[in-house]
């Protein structure tokens, strides 16, 4: 049972008691691990608190929600919880994850090793979201997935998946837009944002594509290491045929060269500050 004052205290103290920041440049939140204390092997993300009572608690619903459904997909998923505390008044979510190696994150490796070494990461992060969409059709309900290479880890030759927030479960696509705004850590997100609304709900479309996240992916790597573009396509296309042959009709058109990110969101990106760095939200 986790020791709620004591997860208040922690967030409550100031930056030097918290310990490392794992990732300053995460859209909700910069999660932190504190250096020492009960809450030392874990990593502690919090979001921005709300009045609204009520959608709190669907927040809080929809999150165990999405942990169970990962889980039941065959995503592997570091211990989570999720809980509301009662911080000066203000209900604040919070997220209690056990912490994973720093040199286990992907993102980092895939810059430094070699080109096949990469290729290993990529079959191991295809393969979790290969597992993710195969099963995802037992949910009766709208469900995404928002596997960038910024979002695993990688360890003992596997994939592992962390990101659970906002919980792509349930929400409509109107309702997980206004939630990109709402729960955005930049202030100028949510300032700017409401005159973008359109736009800023198109961020979340991928995420809700079997083949789309796929060709994020390979996107990703194809910006991150572009002397191994190639490689890269030529990986996505002979698994989107080994794994994800449901969606090659869909899938193979955007693997015939670079992907590219929408140019609304590399515009917001430059804006946030969030250059594609690692981001553990």
């Amino acid at each position: 049972m986790t020791d709620l004052d004591a997860l208040k205290a922690v967030i409550r103290a100031d930056s030097a008691a918290r310990g490392q920041t794992v990732s300053k440049l995460g859209y909700f939140c910069a999660p932190f691990r504190p250096a020492s204390g009960p809450f030392s092997d874990r990593v502690i993300k919090v979001y921005r608190g709300l009045r609204d009572a009520a959608a709190l608690d669907r927040l809080a619903h929809c999150h165990d929600d999405y942990v169970t459904a990962l889980n039941q997909a065959g995503v592997a998923l570091p211990q989570t919880e999720f809980h509301l505390l009662d911080m000066d008044g203000t209900r604040i979510p919070v997220i209690v994850q056990e912490a994973l190696p720093s040199d286990s994150m992907m993102r980092p490796q895939m810059q430094t090793a070699s080109t096949d070494a990469t290729l290993l990461m990529m079959e191991a992060a295809g393969d979790v979201i290969a597992t993710f969409w195969n099963n995802a059709d037992q949910f009766d309900t709208r469900i995404g997935f928002h596997p960038s290479i910024r979002n695993f880890a990688y360890l003992d030759g596997k994939a592992l998946f962390f990101d659970t927030f906002p919980p792509l479960i349930h929400y409509s696509r109107d309702e997980m837009g206004k939630m990109l705004l709402l729960f955005s850590d930049k202030a100028l997100m949510r300032w700017v944002g409401p005159f973008l609304q359109k736009k800023v709900t198109g961020i979340q479309d991928e995420w809700y594509s079997a083949p789309e996240t796929l060709v994020g992916l390979v996107g990703s790597a194809c910006r991150l290491r572009p002397n191994d573009a190639e490689a890269y396509l030529d990986w996505g296309r002979d698994f989107t045929q080994r794994r994800m042959s449901r969606w090659a009709d869909e899938a193979l058109p955007g693997l015939q060269e670079p992907p590219r990110l929408p140019g609304y969101w590399t515009g917001f990106r430059k804006v946030l500050g969030l250059q594609g760095e690692p981001n553990v939200s």
